[in-house]
């Protein structure tokens, strides 16, 4: 199994709009890191997002770019402080190749949790609109790849 985890793209500021959407510079991020992930051939069975509308945004992008057989969906528990190791039950049962678009710090103790088996271990620096892509390999999880927007040349 696949697991593809993207920090949603930069938002404005809760004082700028309270739904905090993505802000030009979200959106152009999220684009350019989507296209990337389309030429270089990455395949997605489903984009699962956390609801917020900063999270919506980056999921509907990635979606456009991928066109996940399953779609993309909001759902439950991938908030910022949700606890991780339900989800992580929860991948044990999953096939293909599953992309979640959400916030720190759950991305971040998620990763530390399947990596390390310690969610208080940053095993990776996430940054808006990046994905970090996690490999399940006989019940073990490890990073297999991750690109960030300032990475891909234009």
């Amino acid at each position: 199994m696949e697991l593809l985890l993207v920090q949603h793209g930069q938002a404005r500021t809760e004082a700028e709009d309270p739904e905090r959407s993505l802000n030009i510079t979200g959106i152009e991020s999220a684009e350019k890191v989507a296209k990337w992930l389309s030429i270089s051939g990455v395949k997605i069975t489903e984009i699962l997002h956390s609801g917020k509308r900063r999270a919506e945004q980056t999921a509907e992008i990635f979606a456009g770019h991928l066109s996940p057989s399953k779609g993309f969906r909001s759902t439950s528990g991938l908030n910022p402080k949700d606890d991780v190791s339900r989800l992580a039950d929860e991948l044990k049962g999953y096939s293909g190749s599953l992309m979640l678009v959400g916030h720190l710090p759950f991305l971040s103790r998620l990763t530390g949790l399947l990596v390390a088996g310690d969610p208080e271990c940053e095993v990776v620096k996430f940054q808006n609109a990046g994905v970090v892509c996690l490999i399940e390999y006989e019940g073990r999880w490890g990073i297999e790849w991750m690109i960030v927007p300032d990475l891909i040349k234009e």
